[in-house]
């Protein structure tokens, strides 16, 4: 999906309060078994298309919460559909919706959880799948992030489980007139952003999420990012630098090492790939030099500029 928000500021939260929820014991089998003939359809063999629409419109009200929850277990097999309303304006809106309005019991967003970490890793050789997964765990990790849901290990997990899936890509594909996004970069680094937020991590995890960028911030195979995967990459690193935990040194190195990736050798010959490395760092490092010029917390600019001015210097002609 295209960016929804700055990436200067997240979304504004909304806590979710899964403690006052009841589930009752036919959901909570659907939940545990998802054993339902309609959860593997899309759409939903009881929520046909047009039911969908209207679903849609009324801005996605369902009562009573045991309904919501078997369509909203339901709908995260549309997250691997091909048609993009199905997929893009029913599934996830639904799901995102949902959770940011803490409409969703806890029991049922650790199921979800779970069933989206498989799903991340699961090939898909459309390509949605997996990148929807990403999308539907950063809505999970916002949810967590401001009223813990997962466990140490849990968060861990998926801390884990992003940057892998986050390195490993090699599916650039982004947008489609007909089939619309897959975007897995730029979803990946979603949750990347919100893990980055959580205060429960500490400096050894936000390290991982800095390696997962640098990762991508390239790309691989001579891929040039056209579909705004750098600014959803840098994001971020803008809230990592905001917990002020790594020093102006550690800014400096991790930066520079990317630009030496990336610039020129003196004295070498122009060639396509090396073009493709420039225009990638270019579009990572430019913009990020306007979210910190342009942001109002002046330490996360004071321990990166120096850095970011050294390596947008090393990429000059």
């Amino acid at each position: 999906m295209p960016p929804s928000v700055s990436y200067l500021s997240p979304a504004s939260p909304v806590r979710a309060g899964p403690s006052r929820w009841r589930i009752g014991v036919a959901a909570l089998l659907f939940l545990t078994l998802g054993a339902t003939r309609g959860a593997a359809a899309c759409p939903p063999e009881d929520f046909p298309q047009d039911r969908l629409q209207t679903l849609k419109a009324s801005g996605f009200k369902l009562e009573p919460v045991d309904a919501r929850v078997r369509l909203a277990q339901a709908l995260l097999q549309c997250l691997r559909a091909p048609d993009p309303f199905l997929r893009d304006a029913i599934a996830f809106e639904a799901l995102s919706a949902w959770m940011r309005g803490g409409q969703l019991p806890a029991v049922a967003l650790k199921a979800m959880s779970a069933r989206l970490l498989a799903d991340l890793a699961l090939p898909d050789p459309a390509g949605f799948g997996p990148a929807f997964a990403a999308l539907v765990l950063a809505e999970l990790a916002r949810v967590d992030r401001r009223s813990p849901l997962w466990s140490r290990e849990e968060r861990q997990q998926v801390l884990a489980a992003a940057v892998d899936y986050l390195s490993g890509l090699r599916d650039y594909r982004g947008f489609d007139e007909r089939e619309g996004w897959r975007h897995g970069v730029a979803h990946a680094a979603d949750l990347l952003m919100q893990l980055s937020l959580n205060p429960l991590l500490e400096r050894a995890d936000l390290d991982r999420i800095l390696d997962g960028i640098a990762s991508q911030v390239l790309a691989q195979g001579m891929h040039a990012y056209v579909h705004g995967e750098s600014e959803r990459l840098l994001r971020p690193v803008v809230f990592v630098a905001r917990r002020g935990l790594h020093a102006e040194a550690d800014w400096s190195a991790w930066l520079g090492k990317l630009a030496l990736a990336a610039a020129p050798a003196p004295g070498a010959a122009t060639d396509a790939a090396g073009l493709v490395r420039l225009h990638n760092a270019r579009a990572f490092f430019y913009p990020l030099y306007v979210a910190l010029a342009e942001g109002s917390d002046g330490e996360p600019r004071r321990r990166l500029l120096p850095g970011l001015l050294a390596a947008v210097r090393s990429l000059q002609p």
